[in-house]
């Protein structure tokens, strides 16, 4: 049994496994989110390291400060929670048409956190620390037979994908797999 938190919850299918503890956040109050509250105000309502799992699905991209997030989800997992976190990748029309986001993610943007990489390493813009398990393209979205085939290619080459190829074939969103080091 896991305490799970999904942020920007919305009216979106709830994920989790039967006998956990799923709460769930939104700023609106009409979507029958356990907790509403504003993910832009920090600190969040929660105890530090209350948390084994913490989901995210399409929220990101609507937050002002990526580092002050990052480190409120570090703040309130326990040591090698799961993270999940779903975007819209960069290069989709789906990260620019939305006029209330504020942020635009690539294959290394959350790098920044993920302890031992060069971006961490060097920036330093946070202390806390994520192990990055793996990034995968378009996760639970219907995908053209196109896309069955670019995506493995995709996720096995993310820099040769990014750079070369996500130009002319872009994909639409992207998740980031992670674990909580504390």
């Amino acid at each position: 049994m896991a305490k799970l938190l999904v942020l920007g919850c919305g009216k979106k299918e709830r994920p989790g496994n039967p006998g956990d503890t799923i709460i769930t956040v939104d700023i609106n109050e009409n979507v029958g989110a356990d907790v509403v509250h504003n993910l832009d105000v920090f600190p969040w309502p929660f105890e530090s390291g209350e948390f084994d799992v913490v989901h995210l699905d399409n929220v990101l991209e609507h937050l002002n400060n990526i580092v002050k997030t990052m480190e409120e989800i570090h703040r309130i997992t326990k040591p090698n929670a799961t993270v999940t976190i779903i975007v819209p990748y960069f290069r989709s029309k789906w990260a620019c048409v939305d006029p209330t986001h504020v942020h635009f993610f690539t294959v290394d943007t959350l790098s920044y956190f993920v302890a031992g990489h060069k971006y961490h390493e060097r920036y330093s813009y946070s202390p806390c620390k994520f192990k990055m398990h793996r990034k995968t393209f378009n996760e639970g979205i219907d995908q053209t037979w196109f896309q069955k085939l670019l995506i493995p290619f995709a996720e096995a080459n993310l820099e040769f994908y990014e750079n070369k190829i996500s130009p002319i074939f872009p994909l639409e969103t992207l998740t980031y797999h992670m674990e909580t080091i504390k």
